[in-house]
């Protein structure tokens, strides 16, 4: 970050955290558009006088009360100080041992979100019975009655047909009060079609720790005693989790260790590490096999973790095979034969055409990496294993841990910590015939088939394959849908190659849309239901992990509601029972009243009781001390809500080492768990592996589909015709991409790295924009070979030649008359996904969002 960026991301902060504007634009675009109009005449004397009297004067005021914020998936305790019923200030909640009472921007764009003028305040049912996106769907307002008796009359006539299998319900960003509506609901239906929007998050960042340690879930990073942290394809000080932790500890992280981050472009993060790696995209894996050379034939591993030659002789040597029987392990499996398959030739000459990075940086990196072993990380987020091969690449990128000896180790990567959250009552009971029929049915998005592994846990068909769901209903594949329920979701703009979703909606009958503003997604539904504010109106938990602590965070209804709002998971499951109740389809309103307040024991007899009650079961071991079972005590629940967070016991470093959930008990480089899922899938579909590799698009024969490895990267477009690889990334100012009607976002825009405040821009290198004539400001546009945009050109020296980059989160054509340029009709910007194609990553399932494709541009 330069001194300019640092400047603005001080008065960011600034009139943030102390309440004073600094910025001539920021009073007329923020305050204007954003506040005044937003919460109305009523809020701005208050927000006023909190700026006058700052801080401490802000407490004799109003209350800070606690909440949770979902800007991202660090999940974040917060406080948000409340005066008369409305929101006015967000900080973190200093109770969490998770983020520590640190912030980042995103909560503060909450406040924007929740007094959005353009957000949905009433049921809004379709009159335009044609679907397209030239067509205005004339939404006009409808009773929540209304609105509850179609939606209850269209599951009946599944029901009674005996066609539950052709209902869906589509999740997108929840709360761990999730199964209430996407399991419960769905299950007692009678539908497979529960589909999450998990695959286009970053499911494929979880296929390498677990197919190597056994873990399928996201790391935590112990950075505070760490020496060395590799940080692959994330960006922790903008766009990864915990950001609000790490942005805190990272002037303490920069002192103590050396970071050096890969990536095709310059990062937040990257601008404040001591090296940047700018890879060419899709070639991560050449990098970590080098790397992982290096330290073998260096000698360098961890031998407290990985053990020795019996003669303690480093037979490692470049192009030498190694004799298995010569090496003892301890707590990791299969290195020699890891080596002699994989790693013995990949030195760093061989890898340095590939990564487009000197030989000798690439062993220097290595050196220094190995040389702090075990306080060394390699840090794996999505850039290297959102792409069509990219499982392996997270393999072997994670597979640097087990070298060094860091996993679960001081300074290290660490698993999730024991927490004590309770599930929900089961709905067995409840499913009758005509569920447990439906329930038979394959699911829409063909996870499990051949070519679909989707190996969640090593499970084939154990994942989601969320964009896939789109071609499913497109070709009726296994069946066609009839009704469809999706909350806080929008696959018609967060997908790759979103123009899919926009035919398969047209082609849904009737489809409900629970959400906070109008979104593409909306454009197609036949009813859009308001949807609460996760920060400021539900109730709920979650629960994340970081800097060795895992806590429980509360989000609680803590100011007025501005519009006749209903919360998707618990408030509107629990009305939509009672009216297939009043439909002679009881089942499901009886599960719900099994859900009994823990304290009272007392039956839900609304919705609101209903959401409530539902908090207190899903967290009863956390606050009653009767149910104690580790990490913070609580006299009980109007402590703990009054508290809004739980953090559990500190982590138990190296608890895990030989005891680690994979077919050994070891940290894996030949992996018999992989080697176990593959050969499983391929059973069932009675052919081999290497077909099944075939299939899914891998370049791994025999036993290297077992192992760690380099693939070369799957991209779409000739290069000749299109001559630039696309690269996507994140703003630390995206809300899910749920930021685009707060002027804040673009005010502040150009605190990211490269980005223009009130603009979207593509950045290209100079020397690529030289050769294609463009200048600063140029507009043009990015043609892919599935799509194309228009944006704005910036030349900047931040980026891979070769490449042009882009931030994700604009493009909107509806969302609000911020959003959109012409709202239904003209996007402002660019949507990256619609240059990206439909591929994935088959062997997790996941959606490619990096090294996909190729792009040309044209000046307009």
């Amino acid at each position: 970050m330069d001194k300019h960026d640092q400047q603005k991301q001080g008065n960011l902060e600034a009139f943030l955290h102390r309440g004073r504007m600094s910025r001539r634009t920021f009073v007329k675009g923020s305050i204007a558009a954003g506040v005044a109009v937003g919460a109305g005449g009523a809020f701005c004397p208050s927000f006023r006088a909190l700026a006058r009297t700052g801080a401490s004067g802000a407490g004799e005021m109003g209350e800070w009360k606690p909440a949770t914020c979902q800007g991202c998936t660090s999940w974040c305790s917060k406080q948000v100080y409340v005066i008369d019923g409305r929101a006015v200030k967000v900080r973190g909640n200093p109770h969490s041992k998770v983020n520590v009472g640190a912030s980042c921007p995103r909560p503060h764009l909450a406040i924007q979100q929740v007094y959005d003028p353009d957000r949905i305040k009433t049921p809004l049912k379709r009159t335009n019975p044609k679907k397209g996106r030239d067509q205005d769907p004339k939404f006009v307002p409808i009773s929540w009655d209304e609105a509850l008796n179609t939606i209850a009359d269209k599951i009946m006539e599944l029901r009674n047909n005996h066609e539950t299998h052709k209902y869906m319900l589509m999740r997108g960003r929840y709360t761990y009060m999730r199964d209430i509506l996407y399991d419960r609901m769905t299950k007692i239906i009678g539908s497979p079609n529960n589909i999450s929007h998990s695959a286009i998050c970053a499911e494929a960042e979880k296929f390498g720790p677990y197919f190597t340690e056994g873990l399928w879930d996201y790391r935590q990073y112990d950075v505070e005693n760490a020496r060395y942290i590799l940080i692959w394809g994330a960006d922790p000080l903008a766009a990864n989790r915990q950001v609000s932790y790490y942005s805190s500890a990272w002037g303490t992280v920069i002192d103590r260790a050396h970071v050096a981050v890969v990536e095709p472009r310059l990062s937040a993060t990257g601008a404040k590490a001591d090296v940047w790696l700018p890879v060419k995209p899709g070639h991560d894996g050449a990098l970590a096999a080098a790397i992982a050379h290096v330290i073998l034939t260096e000698g360098l591993w961890y031998r407290d973790f990985v053990g020795d030659f019996k003669d303690g002789n480093n037979r490692f040597a470049a192009g030498r095979e190694v004799a298995e029987e010569d090496f003892e392990e301890k707590y990791t499996h299969g290195l020699v034969r890891w080596w002699n398959l994989e790693i013995r030739d990949k030195t760093p000459e061989w890898a340095a055409p590939r990564t487009g990075l000197p030989a000798e940086q690439i062993r220097q990196v290595a050196l220094e990496y190995g040389r702090a072993a075990p306080h060394a990380i390699s840090w794996v987020g999505g850039g290297p294993v959102m792409q069509v091969r990219g499982g392996y690449a997270s393999m072997i990128c994670h597979a640097l841990n087990g070298l060094v000896g860091s996993v679960d180790n001081v300074g290290g990567t660490l698993a999730p910590n024991k927490e004590y959250t309770s599930h929900f009552p089961a709905p067995d009971d409840f499913m009758d015939d005509i569920a447990k029929e439906g329930k038979k049915h394959e699911k829409i998005d063909h996870r499990g088939r051949l070519e679909f592994p989707s190996l969640n846990k090593g499970k084939s068909g154990g994942g989601v394959v969320t964009n896939n769901a789109a071609d499913g209903i497109l070709n009726e594949d296994p069946n066609e849908i009839k009704v469809a329920i999706a909350y806080m979701n929008n696959f018609s703009f967060s997908a790759g190659q979103p123009e899919r979703w926009e035919r398969a909606l047209s082609k849904i009958p009737f489809v409900v849309h629970i959400t906070t503003n109008a979104s593409e997604f909306s454009w197609f539904s036949d009813i859009l239901l308001p949807n609460t504010h996760h920060l400021f109106e539900k109730w709920g938990y979650v629960k994340v992990h970081g800097n060795g602590y895992r806590h429980v965070t509360l989000m609680q209804p803590i100011i007025k509601r501005l519009g006749d709002y209903k919360t998707d998971e618990s408030e509107f499951t629990w009305l939509i029972a009672e009216k297939l109740a009043d439909r002679g389809f009881d089942n499901l309103l009886r599960h719900y009243k099994t859900y009994r307040d823990p304290e009272t024991g007392k039956e839900p007899t609304d919705e609101n009781e209903f959401a409530l009650y539902a908090l207190k079961i899903a967290t009863h071991n956390l606050w009653d001390p009767a149910k104690y079972k580790g990490g913070d005590k609580f006299s009980g629940w109007e402590e703990f809500s009054k508290i809004g967070v739980w953090n559990s016991d500190p982590y138990p470093f190296r608890k895990r080492w030989g005891k680690m959930k994979t077919k050994t008990g070891k940290f894996e480089f030949y992996s018999e768990t992989l080697k176990e899922a593959l050969e499983k899938h391929a059973e069932k579909h009675n052919t081999t592996v290497d077909h099944v590799m075939t299939v899914c698009d891998y370049q791994a024969r025999g036993e290297h589909a077992f192992i760690p490895h380099y693939e070369e990267p799957w991209t779409a477009g000739d290069p000749d015709e299109y001559p630039l690889l696309f690269v996507d990334h994140k703003s630390r100012l995206n809300r899910e991409g749920r930021s685009a009607n707060c002027p804040w976002y673009y005010d502040f825009k150009d605190l990211d790295p490269g980005d223009e405040a009130w603009e979207d821009v593509a950045k290209f290198n100079p020397l690529d924009g030289k050769k294609l004539g463009l200048a600063n400001g140029d507009p043009i546009r990015i043609v892919s070979p599935t799509g194309s945009i228009e944006c704005t050109a910036k030349l900047w020296e931040g980026v891979q030649p070769g490449t042009v980059a882009k931030c994700f989160g604009q493009g909107h054509w509806v969302y609000g008359r911020l959003a959109a340029k012409v709202f239904g009709k003209v996007p402002r910007g660019g949507n990256n996904n619609d240059l990206i194609p439909a591929v994935y990553d088959r062997l997790s399932g996941s959606t490619v969002r990096h090294a996909g494709t190729r792009v040309k541009i044209e000046k307009i």
